[in-house]
């Protein structure tokens, strides 16, 4: 259960990649992988982005670790604006922000035992001494479901779900307050999912975790949520507590999103609504609203006009003319 203590805050967020070309590489363009997006995430809560592929989650995921250096904004952890720290200062603080990658063999150290791996960030940042470190090691495997045995092997001797408990058990290691989850279950067995899903959860209660927990899959997205957010095209169009935003979606995009997503019960027909045509094009997106060129309401201001992003009920923001208080 998340409390009133807001832990992490992101203000106008902007990562635009440039686009060089020519002899001298000049800088002729620039992606708008994150386009000024604003969200906060309270104390021991599961915030989550969803959005198409290419919409920019994980770029502001990888942002707020500045693993991408952002354009611009500001990103506030526990009331820091963390963008103002030195390199130094912010690999101090690191060990309090830590992610889970999708793919968890890519990201672990193939030469490396399990044990090497889970020792190597708490040597790093030197929180604790090595003989500390063999007990805290064996800990967070048993908490992860690894055995004493299992810690000896190589990341190519696990399963993808087992590799996954130790890329969890490796960000985990360190203690952190805020967990980044890339997509971190997308690449599993549907069964193998709940499990990680399930321990992820436990583990959020046991040590008191925030989640900023990025995705596509809309169903995972419900079971783990306290509020979402839906972005299309670097640019935040609606954000909501979780039952609020799949009882009533207001925006158009989330209202297709929603459609996609299968029933339950298969005598149930549910309208699927089919949008046209593909995500445009980040460094060259069109005038007014991001969503105009596929959207079924679109109208002559949405061309000339991009909506405030406003909030029309409780806790319930949207980016469309369609809620426009002015008109």
């Amino acid at each position: 259960m998340s409390t009133d203590h807001v832990l992490l805050k992101v203000n106008n967020l902007k990562k635009h990649f440039p686009q060089k070309s020519g002899i001298f590489k000049k800088t002729k363009n620039y992606v708008r992988a994150v386009d000024g997006i604003s969200f906060e995430i309270k104390e021991e809560e599961t915030f989550s982005l969803v959005g198409e592929s290419g919409c920019g989650k994980s770029t502001t995921g990888r942002s707020i670790l500045r693993l991408h250096e952002p354009t611009s904004g500001e990103i506030l952890y526990d009331g820091q604006d963390i963008l103002e720290f030195s390199k130094g200062d912010f690999r101090k603080l690191r060990k309090d922000l830590q992610m889970i990658f999708q793919d968890p063999y890519s990201s672990l150290n193939p030469r490396m035992t399990v044990k090497k791996l889970l020792m190597e960030p708490l040597l790093t940042h030197h929180v604790c001494t090595k003989e500390e470190a063999e007990s805290r090691i064996l800990d967070i495997a048993q908490k992860v479901g690894l055995s004493k045995e299992q810690i000896n092997r190589h990341p190519h001797e696990f399963s993808g779900g087992q590799r996954q408990r130790i890329g969890i058990a490796r960000a985990l290691i360190l203690n952190p307050k805020v967990v980044i989850l890339d997509e971190a279950v997308s690449a599993l067995d549907v069964s193998i999912q709940a499990q990680i899903l399930n321990l992820l959860i436990d583990l959020q209660k046991d040590l008191k975790l925030t989640y900023l927990f990025i995705s596509h899959d809309l169903n995972v997205v419900r079971h783990v949520s306290d509020r979402v957010g839906v972005m299309y095209l670097g640019q935040m169009m609606e954000m909501a507590p979780t039952d609020e935003l799949y009882s009533n979606p207001l925006h158009p995009y989330t209202e297709s999103l929603l459609s996609a997503i299968p029933s339950s019960d298969p005598f149930k027909k549910k309208e699927r609504i089919i949008l046209q045509g593909d995500v445009p094009d980040p460094a060259n997106p069109p005038s007014g609203c991001p969503f105009r060129l596929r959207c079924p309401h679109a109208h002559e201001r949405c061309v000339v006009e991009n909506p405030k992003y406003q909030e029309v009920k409780d806790d319930h923001w949207v980016a469309c003319h369609l809620y426009d208080n002015n008109e």
